[in-house]
């Protein structure tokens, strides 16, 4: 094995992980079959969850989201995965609670505990407000909505379906959670020691990802459907790439603004086709070692991206791609291309299977020494699942992925993972 090998798998043995990992599985399993044995109590709570006035003007909901997951990978974590050794267990409580005052004024409030946003991140736990928003709706029809707040991103159609109970997978596509050289904190000395931290493995405090997640960074926003065209406007405090420990809004100025727009047409109920677009500085505002005479929001992150989904009897299909090009400090422009088709097939209504395709790209910079070189390797995974939604309230998935770098450094090249969720 390559040194850097070795040292990965010198820190736990990998039989006694996969083994602990097992025993996760079969009490995942045991504890989610016998909750779906008594399902009753969760329909009583679930009808319970809310608060509601005699004239039905005003009305609040609460909804839980309840999920544990195990992962075990063969060497370092890849992604947004957050582990010292082969193993990561990851539970995760998350609350919502809607309000409706009146046809045109709703409010969304997401309070999540966990061990970080990203699985790992915080080992210790962590409890925070993910999403915060008010929303005005001032006609009858879903014409126009303003709505402001702290909110997932409109880029793409990956987002609207990224929470555990409607994304048939258990992790994210490529591009929302491949970490590459690309840094938020400081910026390269040169274009050498930009190219060379391809040899190294992924700094995931410092480095980022075309989109990170949801990407639920703060701001306004401004969304609607006129017949068979959807459109939506947001202009956010930080960029798609940025990380979540600048998404409120008093983590990170609004001196240098994000702007991003999704277009989307509908030509049947089958098919949903969309383009977006977005632009703006991803350097945090301290990021320290910038060239003289410049300022963070002088670097831009802009993407452009193309989305399609189409819905036929038991199978469902998304596909999407992503183009973007960094300003790097010293550097120039440094552009990377990720993409992903999914499907899903339903073998039974409670059974359904997903497989997805992910794929990124990166293009050549200069070495200023005459020559131009990758500034990452090219990376290929497939994901495969198998879901099975019990009830109404209970679902578990498996997943196994398999993922490869066009290089000698590889990042989590064999991933299982499982996942229980309760809903209710």
């Amino acid at each position: 094995l390559p040194p850097a090998r070795r040292a990965t798998c010198a820190r736990a043995n990998p039989r006694d992980d996969m083994k602990k990992f097992l025993r996760i599985l079969s009490a995942l399993a045991f504890a989610t079959i016998s909750a779906a044995a008594q399902p009753a109590w969760l329909d009583r709570v679930d009808d319970s969850l809310f608060l509601a006035s005699r004239d039905g003007f005003f009305r609040t909901d609460l909804s839980v989201l309840a999920d544990i997951e195990g992962y075990y990978i063969d060497q370092r974590p890849p992604g947004l995965l957050f582990s010292g050794g082969h193993d990561l267990i990851n539970p995760r409580l998350s609350l919502f609670l809607d309000t409706r005052l009146g046809p045109h004024l709703y409010s969304l409030v997401q309070f999540r505990w966990d061990r970080g946003f990203d699985p790992g991140a915080k080992p210790d736990g962590s409890a925070r407000f993910d999403e915060y928003l008010v929303r005005y709706t001032p006609f009858a029809q879903p014409l126009l909505n303003v709505q402001v707040g702290k909110f997932a991103t409109v880029f793409g159609n990956w987002v609207p379906r990224h929470d555990s109970w409607n994304n048939p997978l258990i992790n994210a596509p490529l591009p929302y959670e491949n970490i590459f050289t690309v840094g938020d904190k400081t910026a390269p000395p040169s274009a050498a020691a930009f190219i060379a931290r391809k040899k190294v493995a992924d700094k995931k405090a410092d480095w980022l990802a075309s989109v990170w997640g949801p990407s639920y960074t703060s701001g306004a926003s401004v969304f609607g459907r006129i017949e068979k065209l959807d459109y939506a406007f947001e202009v956010k405090n930080a960029s798609l790439s940025s990380r979540p420990s600048v998404w409120d809004g008093t983590d990170r100025g609004w001196s240098d603004p994000t702007f991003t727009a999704r277009i989307g047409h509908r030509p049947n109920a089958a098919w949903n086709v969309g383009a977006s677009f977005s632009r703006g500085a991803y350097l945090q505002s301290n990021a320290s070692n910038l060239p003289a005479g410049s300022s963070a929001g002088d670097f831009q992150q802009t993407s452009v991206g193309t989305d399609v989904s189409f819905a036929w009897h038991h199978w469902q299909f998304w596909g999407e791609a992503i183009a973007t090009r960094f300003d790097v400090p010293r550097v120039g422009d440094a552009e990377t291309l990720g993409y992903f088709i999914e499907a899903k097939y339903k073998l039974t209504p409670n059974i359904f299977t997903a497989l997805r395709w992910n794929q990124q790209f990166f293009d050549k910079v200069s070495d200023r020494a005459g020559g131009r070189q990758p500034w990452d390797y090219d990376a290929w995974r497939v994901d495969a699942a198998l879901g099975w939604r019990l009830t109404r309230h209970l679902q578990t998935k498996l997943q196994y992925s398999f993922n490869h770098q066009k290089g000698p450094l590889q990042q989590g090249e064999q991933l299982v993972a499982a996942q229980a969720t309760v809903k209710f």
